[in-house]
């Protein structure tokens, strides 16, 4: 059983950042990527990137490429996504997700399908 828990979301104005942090707890040792993606009311969970968790190669959706950093801290299980010149576009629920067990990176590993944890999600907002 694997818990993962969303922090930093929040309200911003456009052109701001925000960090969000995920803190995974319990069996991880057999995840060897993590991903975020974030869902807008009305429309599907999509894709937002994803960190090979010894490596540390990462893969990003064109719509934040350049503006979104993920990273990640092993010793803290831990997975950030520094979100940076945001735009209202990117107003959504944030959620992270470990990659199937056993599963290694292998492309983009940018669908839902890939992944099999999923934290509760943290709501950013930003405003025009």
């Amino acid at each position: 059983q694997v818990q993962l828990v969303e922090y930093g979301g929040g309200v911003v104005q456009a052109g701001g950042s925000l960090r969000l942090s995920c803190v995974a707890s319990g069996r991880t040792f057999n995840s060897y990527y993590r991903g975020w993606f974030r869902q807008a009311p009305g429309k599907e969970r999509e894709f937002v990137a994803r960190i090979d968790w010894s490596h540390g190669s990462t893969y990003y959706a064109d719509s934040v490429k350049g503006r979104f950093t993920i990273s990640r801290d092993n010793a803290k299980n831990t997975v950030y996504l520094q979100m940076n010149s945001l735009k209202p576009e990117d107003t959504a629920i944030y959620f992270c997700a470990t990659g199937r067990e056993g599963a290694t990176v292998t492309g983009p590993m940018a669908r839902v399908v890939g992944y099999e944890d999923w934290g509760r999600g943290t709501q950013v907002t930003v405003s025009s």
